[in-house]
């Protein structure tokens, strides 16, 4: 049987799978990655440790079956901001200096004021983010690291890469970029294929020009299109792969999410993807909406162009905290404690199935008839657009 590699980085752990030419999943590994938060709304990770994680996985699913079965390779990852050096070499993004610390994580909010600032330039850029630019995206944390790091790394970086992207060079040694990571998160123009040159003068990051555009992407391709040459010799070795087997353009992970979501047929549910709303849900939830034409609406991302399919529109909307906070809420419930005791775990996962056990046996409406909760625990990235939000947990 022929199959196709999947691999999703998630925000702590790698994911790989085995699929079938007709959609079987397979053989899954998963393994932890690390994130480091030096201070509050600070969010790092570590390409290298990603990266080893990958192989891991990528070799778990693949060790009962011959390379010559794997006819292609595909990818996603969060929306995350990877630095390397001029040599490719990891580069520090932290306030501390960690030399291995190179990522900023998606959710990492300490571009707030640099967002603030380019939404006050008004460039038309903002139209296609809804109005404003989060703090999430890269383009804020890129005049972050401009500003506040600059000696020990703007100076020095030689490539940034999407956490998609970084990984499709890795596999291939190509630097091709997907166009779902840099319209959706860097302000690449995807009807005209090119960089806005006055809106990078007007923030202050106009040097990132330089080599044709070659630090943050010249060459762009479309989801699905092939990268390069495939899977390189070196890397072949690594991950127990024939050289040369093809690797698809990345893709982000919800992005990825959306395509199959949106694309399933099921009993009750219209066929046309323009009527439905897929809900992505992991450390975050993300709302996606497809079009054939072009909407805009005010505090919602987009219309992103061809990010997922050919010829269509993305409109996305979300939550930046939803299963963190479903997290965070269990893991500091005064209950919490003696659940795991009970159980005998340190964990969190049998601590959650032992509440949706209970949940069963109540009427679960009626046990939070009076508590309310407003969840927008780290800023509210739609329709409100605003970073500075906090949540709150009330009971009447």
């Amino acid at each position: 049987m022929d199959y196709l590699l999947s691999v999703d980085v998630g925000t702590s752990s790698v994911r790989a799978a085995l699929v079938s030419a007709r959609g079987k999943v397979g053989p899954i590994a998963v393994s932890p990655i690390q994130v480091w938060s030096p201070q509050p709304h600070f969010y790092q990770q570590s390409s290298e440790d990603i990266w080893q994680s990958v192989c891991k996985v990528v070799r778990d699913v693949t060790k009962a079956v011959n390379p010559d079965q794997i006819k292609g390779v595909g990818v996603d990852a969060t929306c995350s901001l990877v630095a390397l050096d001029s040599k490719h070499e990891p580069l520090t993004i932290s306030p501390n200096g960690e030399t291995n610390q190179n990522v900023i994580l998606w959710m990492d909010h300490r571009a707030v004021d640099e967002a603030t600032f380019i939404n006050n330039t008004g460039h038309s850029v903002l139209d296609n983010v809804g109005g404003k630019i989060s703090p999430e995206m890269e383009t804020p944390k890129l005049l972050w690291l401009k500003t506040q790091l600059t000696e020990s790394c703007w100076n020095k970086a030689g490539l940034f890469f999407d956490l998609p992207d970084f990984l499709s060079w890795k596999l291939t040694g190509d630097e091709t970029r997907s166009l779902c990571s840099l319209v959706c998160k860097w302000t690449y123009d995807a009807h005209k294929r090119c960089w806005n040159e006055n809106f990078f003068e007007k923030i202050g990051l106009i040097d990132l020009k330089q080599n044709q555009w070659r630090a943050i992407g010249t060459n762009v391709k479309n989801p699905g299109q092939s990268i390069g040459n495939g899977v390189s010799s070196e890397v072949s070795q690594q991950l127990g792969l024939n050289p040369r087997t093809p690797v698809s353009v990345s893709m982000i992970d919800a992005h990825a999410g959306a395509l199959a979501l949106l694309a399933t047929n099921a009993p009750g549910i219209a066929k046309d993807f323009e009527s439905r709303l897929g809900m992505i849900c992991g450390t975050s939830t993300c709302h996606m909406a497809m079009a054939r034409t072009q909407v805009r609406v005010p505090g919602i991302w987009g219309p992103y162009y061809e990010v997922i399919l050919a010829n269509t529109y993305l409109l996305e909307g979300g939550q930046s905290s939803a299963g963190k906070l479903l997290e965070h809420i269990i893991d500091t419930h005064p209950a919490t404690a003696s659940i795991k005791i009970k159980l005998n775990t340190k964990e969190l996962g049998p601590v959650v199935q032992y509440l949706n056990q209970v949940i069963e046996t109540k009427h679960s409406t009626e046990m939070t008839a009076e508590c309310h909760v407003w969840p927008d625990f780290h800023g509210n990235r739609s329709p409100l657009a605003d970073p500075d939000m906090r949540g709150a947990v009330r009971e009447t």
